[in-house]
């Protein structure tokens, strides 16, 4: 059915949008201001991997069909977004002494240095890992069901990615800390806790899955400078939609979202993915309105539950 198929590219994309998600929700909820870099930051660790990829995409081995170089460039797109967000965080928001809306004003001069960056090292054209392309999973074809094991492995890498966040969240003395500050950072403060080091650690984590994102993004399609800008207001939607602050709210925001994203197509052929729909109830929407859809449905939900579908708590 076109109906698996389109569940199935949303499965994935939302894979992408939940990894940034969660990075920007969690440098809300804890820095305590709107990073409009956090899309850029996808860039980079994208592009950072697509170097890394160059060097060892010759590793032996594969999973998922994928090289086992293009996990360890992977690893080096999550470092290197991870590094380029603390040192940013060092050099320009440590030292700023202004509100939340002078942080997200500087944020967005940040986004533009970043993408100027990659823009003049690599150009402006597209690019794509050096990696051959898969046919479609021979048995699922029947479903006309139409993915490769590379997506597979997006889906895959992101699940132990948001499981490892959890277990982190949950079950670690770093977890906790990063919770309480979240809930009330003046009480953590005073409680002993050093929020400065949580701070630190919130930017590598949040930067660091941020980069894990772009990187699956320039896979899942092709790398540009503009890549990580474009999904940047998804993420934002994803993030509101879920809960200002909530992180788990921010996974099921960047799963809803994706989803809607990736199912808009479907309302010009109700009539070929439902039989009982007659044609004439086809609703004539192309799929370059698919965001502006997206956040139709967000804006709706925000009227019935305004605080987002999970609310504030991390």
């Amino acid at each position: 059915m076109v109906l698996l198929d389109h569940i199935a590219s949303g499965l994935i994309f939302s894979s992408i949008i939940v990894l940034g998600s969660i990075g920007l929700s969690l440098v809300y909820s804890i820095a305590d201001f709107a990073n409009f870099a956090h899309g850029d930051t996808m860039t980079v660790g994208a592009y950072s991997a697509f170097v890394a990829f160059g060097f060892v995409g010759g590793l032996g081995g594969a999973v998922l069909g994928l090289p086992f170089g293009f996990f360890a460039a992977l690893l080096v797109g999550i470092v290197a977004a991870a590094v380029v967000a603390v040192v940013t965080e060092k050099v320009v928001y440590e030292g700023l002494d202004v509100d939340s809306i002078g942080m997200l004003i500087t944020s967005i001069g940040i986004a533009f240095v970043y993408r100027a960056l990659v823009q003049m090292y690599f150009g402006a054209d597209p690019v794509r890992y050096d990696i051959q392309a898969l046919r479609p999973i021979e048995w699922l074809l029947p479903y006309e069901i139409r993915v490769t094991q590379h997506d597979v492995a997006i889906v895959v890498s992101a699940a132990v990615l948001v499981t490892g966040l959890h277990v982190l969240l949950q079950y670690s003395d770093l977890g906790r800390k990063m919770r309480a500050m979240a809930d009330n950072p003046d009480l953590a403060r005073v409680s002993g806790i050093r929020t400065d080091r949580i701070k630190l650690w919130t930017w590598i984590i949040g930067a660091g899955l941020a980069g894990a994102g772009g990187v699956f993004l320039g896979l899942y399609n092709l790398l540009n400078p503009r890549m990580g800008f474009d999904l940047l207001l998804l993420i934002f939607a994803a993030v509101i939609l879920g809960g200002i602050g909530s992180v788990y709210g921010a996974m099921l925001g960047g799963f809803l979202i994706g989803m809607i994203h990736e199912l808009v197509p479907l309302f010009t052929q109700l009539g070929t993915v439902l039989p009982l729909v007659p044609d004439s109830f086809a609703i004539p929407i192309s799929n370059q309105y698919a965001s502006a859809v997206a956040f139709v449905i967000m804006v709706v939900v925000l009227l019935l539950r305004p605080r987002g579908i999970a609310g504030e708590a991390v």
